[in-house]
């Protein structure tokens, strides 16, 4: 009778610890998500304030700003149908241009500006990430281009 008892309390140890450690695997893998979102789901409110995320889409023609000695740099980041204004303070990636796809890591500012940590641009002329290449066909049938 009591060595059924130490088995049965091991066992239900054993148990309480595998569910703890899968507890916080997960815990720690959702805090480690980043989602992504087009411009539109910005515009929309889908995201919350203070939210990491990655932004995807094109950027802009016409919208680069770059201050004269500065790394600041200051574009657009548009799925055709919305855009959302980007602030980066670090080296663009060397195949960064207006008209080519990027996704930007980082979270909205109070002004409604995109802060990125981080930009990726694609890397040859047929590669574009999958999330911006669904977002952006979606808004190309929307708007009819």
């Amino acid at each position: 009778m009591i060595a059924r008892r130490r088995r049965l309390v091991l066992v239900l140890g054993i148990i309480a610890g595998v569910a703890a450690a899968g507890g916080l695997a997960l815990q720690a893998f959702r805090s480690n998500v980043t989602f992504f979102f087009d411009p539109t789901q910005v515009a929309a409110g889908e995201v919350k304030q203070g939210q990491r995320f990655r932004l995807g889409g094109m950027v802009k023609e016409g919208s680069l700003v770059r201050q004269a000695g500065e790394l600041e740099v200051r574009f657009a980041v548009t799925d055709f149908k919305r855009e959302v204004p980007v602030v980066y303070r670090n080296v663009l990636p060397d195949l960064f241009r207006e008209g080519a796809g990027v996704v930007a890591h980082g979270r909205m500012q109070a002004d409604g500006s995109f802060l990125a940590d981080e930009v990726l641009a694609k890397h040859d002329e047929k590669y574009m990430p999958p999330e911006v290449a669904r977002s952006l066909k979606k808004g190309e049938t929307r708007s009819g281009i």
